[in-house]
Parts: C-alpha cells; sequence; structure tokens
C-alpha cells in the first residue's frame, strides 16, 4: 500500500490508507501515522472525508502535507481504533 511521509515537530511519520471500509466507503477514509518498527512502533489513527477524488489511493496523493499534519493533530491512539486493530 503507498504512503508518504511527513515531519511532524521534527520528528518522521509513515502516512498510508487504513484500508478499512465502513458504511460511508467513498465519503469517509482512514489514515494510519506510523512511527518507528517493531514493537516499539508507535500508530495513530484519523478519518477524514475526501475533497476531490473517491479513491483512497488518489485522495491521499492529493492531500498537503499541511493538511496531513493538520489531521495528525486531531488522530488518536491506536488502542481506541478499529482501523489499527486496537493495537496498543
Amino acid at each position: 500500500m503507498p504512503y508518504r511521509t511527513i515531519d511532524v515537530g521534527g520528528q518522521q511519520w509513515r502516512v498510508q490508507s487504513s484500508g478499512r471500509v465502513t458504511q460511508l466507503d467513498r465519503d469517509e477514509f482512514g489514515l494510519v501515522f506510523a512511527r518507528g518498527s517493531g514493537p516499539s512502533m508507535e500508530v495513530r489513527v484519523t478519518r477524514y472525508s475526501p475533497q476531490a477524488a473517491r479513491s483512497r489511493h488518489t485522495s491521499l496523493a492529493e492531500l498537503s502535507d499541511e493538511k496531513l499534519r493538520e489531521l495528525f493533530a486531531f488522530s488518536q491512539a491506536s488502542d481506541t481504533s478499529p482501523d489499527a486493530g486496537y493495537r496498543p
């Protein structure tokens, strides 16, 4: 799955579509922000409504880095989200 990398507060985060489909199919998508690897990997999740493209990958590509940082600010920890499998 394609991903992007953004800088948030001097830390690099990988951003990709969660791939989880809800009843809002193309009206709302999940994004997963991940930093690090292995058991110490930090994961955060958020949802957004695409403004133009209704494809997950195209919509992610259309988001500016500034919009991704804004979405990151509203993200939640992975242990509270089904998009991340409630991963602690």
